[in-house]
């Protein structure tokens, strides 16, 4: 160590200890820099959810119907596997995010992914398209796949279940 003063001591004269102040600005300018960091990136990433964290069915004031049923096995990707960090619909790829692609659902459609080995459900929105292995019908996002339990094996067999909005007086 060095024979600096200790920290918030004065210097003899009364004046505080330049090294100090040194080391506060710093640590001032890199919590600035990362708060800033922070804001910039979780916007993508906002959306996160845990594996049967909503109540069935609601998606803010609406009702959610099953609309059709799929079973077969998912996937995850996340951003170093999909070569990039842009999906099929635009949006930021984000590890975290509860979003999935699918071969053939429109993009922004919500489903219902249920991990047929443990019952861990959640409901994501598709924002990408794949996967492009044969046998599979979801990529999830490795986030989505860590709550629902498969990410160290990396397959899973799935319920996916295609919901949407209940008009009113149905």
């Amino acid at each position: 160590m060095d024979n600096a003063p200790p920290r918030g001591t004065k210097a003899a004269d009364g004046t505080p200890n330049q090294r100090q102040n040194t080391m506060n600005l710093t640590w001032n300018l890199k919590s600035l820099a990362l708060a800033i960091a922070g804001v910039m990136i979780l916007p993508g990433c906002a959306t996160t959810g845990n594996a049967n964290s909503k109540p069935f069915g609601k998606s803010g004031d609406s009702e959610l119907a099953v609309k059709s049923v799929q079973h077969g096995k998912a996937s995850w990707y996340s951003i170093a596997t999909n070569s990039g960090t842009r999906t099929a619909s635009g949006q930021r790829l984000c590890n975290d995010a509860p979003t999935a692609a699918h071969k053939t659902l429109p993009m922004g459609t919500k489903v219902r992914v249920t991990n047929q080995s443990n019952g861990k459900s959640e409901i994501v929105t598709i924002t990408d398209r794949g996967p492009y292995v044969r046998g599979r019908i979801i990529d999830l996002t490795i986030g989505c796949a860590e709550r629902l339990g498969f990410r160290q094996r990396g397959v899973a067999p799935v319920k996916v279940e295609v919901l949407g909005h209940v008009k009113p007086g149905n």
